[in-house]
């Protein structure tokens, strides 16, 4: 049986006021889920930069620090696991990894590590980020890269099933992480789906990678990354669990362990299902919520930027009422060996 401070996870992203992005979902998804969380807000936001105009601000990396150092100074540092997710300036990803070396140089830590950087070939980050998040990967337990931040960080462009596996290996083997999960991958093609793809390697360094299909629902919906993280954080511990790996480096499965038994597989076909229903029901919400809205006043009616706000803010994720999907999946999408 787990300690129990090894179900409490720290959570180091960004929070808004009003909506659903960041720690605003990762903490809620973890609660929901049985885990208990600390979050540690990167940045004070209004709303997401979905609406395109926000008001708040940043957390140095000096604050960041601060309140790490708080956290130490009363004994409340006692974490299991690290998830982290988006961080603005090299200065505050440098003092994450300074806290990542502090916790993994006292416990086993599980390090969940999103490189939020960009998404669809736009940073979002200035440049000088993208070689501090190089260096820290080899700390990771767990990377949950897109498919612009495997390319970034690979080197690989990512256009084909064979360039996605060769992504999986050349993270693997350039940052000796254990686990690697590549996102939200389209190939360009006009199919309603995408790709998610991972991977665990064995003792000897081989990759045994895996890749499910998923059905890309209408719309776009700020947070689904940092849902995608939390889920998986939770459902992959529950899966090592099950398995007895709690106790193991970095949860790693045994090496005659198949590529489609693998817990973290089994944990993404979850995660995959769940979303896919949450997503689902935020859809029907938005089109009831814009049928009215149009009703009342058609977009015709309106500035564009009128139009936007009110289309981002009837989509925003419906995580409250799908506390349901959020726990139970239903009948899961299921993986393939990628070769």
């Amino acid at each position: 049986m787990a300690a129990a401070e090894d179900s409490r996870v720290l959570a180091i992203a960004s929070h808004v006021v009003s909506g659903y992005v960041g720690n605003c979902v990762t903490t809620f998804v973890l609660q929901v889920m049985g885990l208990e969380v600390s979050p540690l807000n990167t940045v004070q936001f209004s709303n997401h930069s979905g609406y395109k105009q926000t008001k708040g601000y940043r957390t140095t990396g000096a604050q960041i620090k601060e309140l790490y150092e708080g956290l130490k100074m009363n004994g409340n540092d006692d974490f299991g696991m690290l998830l982290t997710g988006y961080i603005p300036g090299a200065e505050g990803v440098e003092v994450v990894g300074e806290i990542v070396r502090n916790l993994k140089e006292r416990k086993k830590v599980f390090w969940l590590l999103d490189p939020v950087m960009g998404d669809q070939g736009r940073l979002y980050v200035a440049d000088d980020v993208i070689p501090v998040y190089k260096s820290l990967l080899p700390l990771a337990d767990l990377i949950v890269p897109n498919q612009f931040e495997a390319e970034l960080l690979s080197g690989v462009k990512v256009d084909s099933l064979e360039s996605l596996s060769q992504a999986l290996t050349t993270l693997h083997q350039t940052y000796k992480v254990p686990h690697v999960i590549i996102t939200s991958v389209t190939f360009g093609t006009s199919d309603k789906k995408m790709e998610c793809a991972g991977s665990t390697v064995t003792s000897t360094g081989s990759s045994r990678k895996f890749v499910v299909d998923v059905s890309i629902i209408d719309g776009f919906f700020s947070g689904t990354g940092d849902m995608f993280a939390a889920l998986t954080m939770a459902r992959f511990r529950a899966e090592a669990e099950a398995d007895g790996l709690l106790g193991t480096a970095s949860w790693m499965s045994p090496d005659g362990v198949d590529a489609l038994e693998l817990p973290l597989a089994r944990a993404v076909e979850k995660v995959l299902g769940s979303m896919h229903n949450v997503l689902l029901k935020t859809q029907e919400v938005r089109d009831r919520r814009m049928a009215t809205l149009r009703a009342a006043v058609p977009d015709e009616a309106l500035e564009e930027r009128a139009r936007h706000v009110r289309l981002t803010k009837a989509s925003e994720l419906r995580l409250v009422q799908s506390q349901r999907e959020l726990l139970d999946p239903g009948d899961c999408v299921k993986a393939a060996r990628l070769e």
